[in-house]
């Protein structure tokens, strides 16, 4: 799909510093990353976040030219020195001048490529990928996806038999959609013995455009199961190392303890895994895996842990004491929760082993601190933090990007993130607040000041502010509401968004 540019998406499993949790909480190895590759990365949001905010060397490419250019000019506004390019994964892998890899990056691109393309990726892994490296692959999984294949079907022959001659792209995926409401709403057999479908099919219609057309109508789209990728990946020497998202790794989270035992008893790891996610119905897996995963002894796993650092990158009395898994809303032990969201509420880095040190009064064990930890890290309230040495050395690239990354906002990108030289990676910032900030950052210092000039953006757009799912009519609402986002902003958000360098 070249014709219609992806979403302005940010990915944070793609942060190489967040390779460092998932390989020790898995006993692994991690690497020390230095040259680093995303193959197919959009509109290059993730790979200039990842240049800019972290020491790691970046190269890449995306075969769209829009979305290369895109890219090309935020890794020229920031100076990170990132190489990207719009070359065939077949033009790129095949380059001379690359050096050997320590972390290979691929976000959904996977599952959307042809068995030609597949090979290509391996073949560079298997050559450029060095002894103990790490690959990051996000990709399509069958169990979650396996009814909704004949309805993907459906939309793209549609869209190439029914759709209109000389109709755009976006008129024809809008048909294809409509017209597979309309037999669902026939209650065909098909829908009977699939009732989620007819839900899907309701979300695609209520989802961004640019994401549809990539997600269903690539000439390629292939979900498959966790042993088929494992296969896939056997000749580059790569094992699974642990999941990506760390929220859904968790069994009490995701599995009944009757499903728990009845995993407990499969003995081969990549057979569970298919069996897991039939389980959870899992559509998307979020995986880490290692060219010759070395594994710790106990000691260099406990002393590589007690070094990790972490930050708390919402307010305090935003946390909330609830995770959500497959299984629904299952409360946090706060006795345990609390004290250490209490410990980071400052918004300074501290390192497990000092959390752990200042919680030993209360009998929590680092077993129960790094769970902890995982847990908060997978519902996006603490980010893993870089060495305050680093943090200084990327704050220029940093700051450089962010301001494009503002600008492009005021232009109208639906970009919702800004880059956190603390995180090596971006933070979620609304599209108002980004308003809000590029006027405080050309002098502005009020709240009233802030709102007047972002309303003069929106209006001059033909925008309007939503609130309680309704448009705002009047000047007057959109400014009182504005004002309200803004004070919103200087009293939580502002503090946050400064201790994390943004």
């Amino acid at each position: 799909m070249a014709d219609i540019g992806y979403t302005y998406g940010y990915y944070n499993e793609l942060n190489p510093l967040n390779t460092q949790l998932a390989c020790l909480s898995g006993g692994v190895t991690p690497p020390r990353i230095v040259n680093a590759c995303e193959l197919g990365f959009g509109q290059g949001v993730s790979v200039n976040v990842h240049a800019a905010a972290s020491p790691v060397r970046w190269w890449g490419t995306d075969f769209n030219p829009a979305q290369a250019g895109f890219a090309q000019e935020l890794a020229a506004s920031s100076g990170s020195g990132a190489s990207l390019s719009d070359a065939s994964f077949e033009e790129f892998c095949a380059r001379p001048d690359l050096p050997a890899m320590d972390y290979v990056g691929l976000h959904g691109i996977w599952s959307w490529v042809s068995d030609e393309n597949r090979k290509v990726i391996v073949d560079f892994l298997r050559r450029k990928l060095k002894v103990g490296g790490i690959l990051y692959v996000g990709y399509n999984t069958l169990a979650g996806w396996a009814a909704m294949v004949p309805i993907r079907d459906l939309f793209v022959d549609h869209a190439d038999v029914m759709g209109a001659p000389g109709h755009g792209r976006i008129a024809r995926i809008d048909a294809a959609i409509g017209f597979s409401e309309k037999l669902l709403s026939l209650n065909p057999g098909f829908a009977g013995a699939n009732p989620g479908v007819v839900d899907r099919v309701k979300r695609a219609r209520a989802t961004e455009r640019s994401y549809i057309a990539h997600e269903y109508f690539n000439r390629d789209w292939q979900p498959m199961p966790f042993s088929r990728m494992s296969q896939w990946l056997k000749p580059a020497k790569l094992s699974y190392a642990g999941s990506a998202y760390f929220i859904e790794a968790m069994d009490a989270l995701n599995l009944t303890p009757s499903q728990q035992a009845f995993l407990a008893d499969i003995p081969d790891a990549g057979f569970r895994q298919n069996v897991r996610d039939l389980c959870v119905n899992r559509g998307f897996r979020k995986d880490y895996w290692v060219k010759g995963a070395r594994s710790l002894t106990a000691a260099e796993r406990l002393d590589a842990l007690r070094r990790q650092r972490f930050v708390l990158a919402v307010p305090a009395a935003d946390v909330t004491y609830k995770a959500t898994g497959r299984l629904g809303d299952l409360p946090l032990d706060e006795a345990i929760f609390r004290p250490l969201v209490d410990l980071l509420a400052d918004h300074h880095p501290a390192s497990l082993g000092e959390l752990e040190s200042a919680l030993a009064p209360r009998n929590i064990s680092l077993s129960q601190l790094l769970q902890a930890i995982m847990v908060l890290v997978g519902k996006g309230s603490v980010y893993g933090a870089q060495e305050p040495s680093i943090t200084e050395q990327v704050k220029a690239t940093t700051a450089r990007l962010n301001q494009e990354l503002l600008r492009a906002c005021a232009l109208g990108k639906d970009i919702a993130v800004l880059a956190s030289p603390v995180t090596g990676g971006a933070i979620p910032v609304s599209h108002l607040h980004q308003l809000f900030l590029a006027s405080a950052g050309s002098g502005e210092r009020e709240p009233e000041q802030w709102a007047r000039e972002a309303w003069e953006i929106l209006r001059a757009k033909g925008h309007q502010v939503m609130k309680d799912g309704k448009a705002l009519e009047t000047p007057e609402q959109n400014l009182a509401e504005l004002l309200v986002n803004a004070r919103e902003l200087q009293a939580k958000r502002l503090p946050v968004l400064k201790a994390l360098g943004i």
